[in-house]
């Protein structure tokens, strides 16, 4: 399985770039490597300067690029399934306009382009894919769609149909439950800590940071690796230049400076920086340069050694457990915790996740819970040794 770097940031952080940057020097050093965009607003060629497609072209020895036309692939590969799944429905009673609706999965676009990835990844030709994703909204919600869209197709699969015509719906449950499997081997690709991370590109801007921070915490909660983050257009400096606009460079770069000691005081993953540039920066040439200032001639797949911390870790004293949820959190982060049968569901800032408890505590009580810079400590007390 080749090395994945995924790319995301703000819109208009820069993301394309530097994904096209890294790829550049992965294919540099040696390595055959395919950098994808997933974006649905495409930049990935105007980096490169040269013209792209839905299949991967050759930009430079060793290196090869594709922009993914996800309504292509809704327009071909889940027409097949939806029209079985449609007329199973209807043969199931339901009418036939209705089938139509029930077979509309959102976000089905994003989720076949990610199984795209998923397909170049298995070909075993590539050692490495760097994706430049779209911004971070549309990156969360593409990331959580393998589970959100399993968990759909599980409701959809226990429905019972009443239609006499069994075989039918037999083929049905088949191709969903080979989807189920598809999108079970697409979640542990993203989770693969060894295989899968991402890096977050930022402008060294509060807002920015902000969300960056966020999205930490809903990657965080996914299970997917962030091993580093990259702070873009940083101003230069402007030495012994006189006048009004070194005065302007000095106080714009003083504030970047200020929100970057910030960022490194919060104890996020290891940050690396790219100043600003006078010209757009096209063409490998160009893209050579913001590389060197990137990894300083390193390896563009070494991010963060410490990597990331379990998610969930108990400890035990007198029948009272405590179980902490590691997740990276904002000091105003939005919080809330519910019991859902055997899983903790943890929602922060408006991102849900499940979390399976373990089994020793399946038969526990929560009785309390608090958040720090680390994360949440829930604790709960086990009715049998009260």
């Amino acid at each position: 399985m080749p090395r994945l770097l995924l790319f995301t940031g703000k819109g208009g952080v820069g993301k394309t770039t530097l994904a096209a940057a890294t790829a550049a020097t992965l294919a540099g050093q040696g390595r055959r490597t395919l950098v994808v965009s997933t974006d649905p607003a495409h930049s990935l060629a105007d980096s490169f300067g040269v013209p792209l497609g839905a299949e991967p072209s050759e930009v430079d020895r060793r290196l090869h690029a594709v922009q993914i036309d996800s309504r292509s692939l809704v327009d071909t590969v889940w027409q097949e399934l939806r029209g079985q799944l449609t007329a199973a429905l209807a043969g199931a009673g339901v009418d036939a306009l209705d089938a139509e609706e029930l077979t509309v999965l959102p976000g089905v676009d994003e989720l076949l382009a990610l199984s795209e990835v998923q397909r170049l990844a298995t070909s075993g030709y590539w050692h490495a894919i760097v994706v430049d994703c779209g911004p971070t909204a549309e990156t969360l919600r593409l990331l959580a769609l393998p589970e959100a869209i399993a968990s759909y197709l599980r409701r959809l699969y226990g429905w019972q149909p009443v239609s006499p015509r069994a075989r039918k719906w037999t083929e049905v449950a088949s191709s969903v439950a080979q989807l189920g499997a598809h999108l079970q081997a697409l979640r542990e690709l993203l989770t693969d800590h060894e295989t899968t991370t991402v890096r977050l590109v930022l402008t060294p801007e509060r807002m920015v940071v902000a969300e960056t921070r966020r999205t930490l915490t809903a990657l965080a909660l996914r299970g997917i690796r962030v091993d580093g983050l990259v702070a873009n257009r940083l101003m230069p400096a402007a030495g012994f230049w006189r006048g009004g606009a070194a005065s302007w460079l000095r106080a714009r770069r003083a504030q970047q400076d200020e929100v970057l000691a910030e960022v490194a005081m919060a104890g996020l993953p290891e940050m690396r920086t790219v100043e600003h540039r006078a010209v757009e920066p096209v063409g490998l040439a160009a893209l050579a340069e913001i590389s060197k200032e990137l990894y300083g001639g390193g390896d563009p797949l070494a991010g963060d050694a410490e990597g990331a911390a379990p998610l969930l870790r108990i400890s035990e004293s007198g029948g009272r457990y405590q179980l902490r949820v590691a997740l990276p959190l904002a000091l105003d982060a939005r919080l809330d915790l519910a019991r859902v049968d055997d899983d903790l569901a943890v929602t922060i800032d408006g991102f849900r996740r499940l979390v399976a408890l373990p089994r020793l505590l399946r038969s526990c009580v929560v009785t309390g819970a608090e958040s720090d810079t680390e994360g949440i400590v829930v604790t709960l007390d086990d009715p049998g040794e009260q």
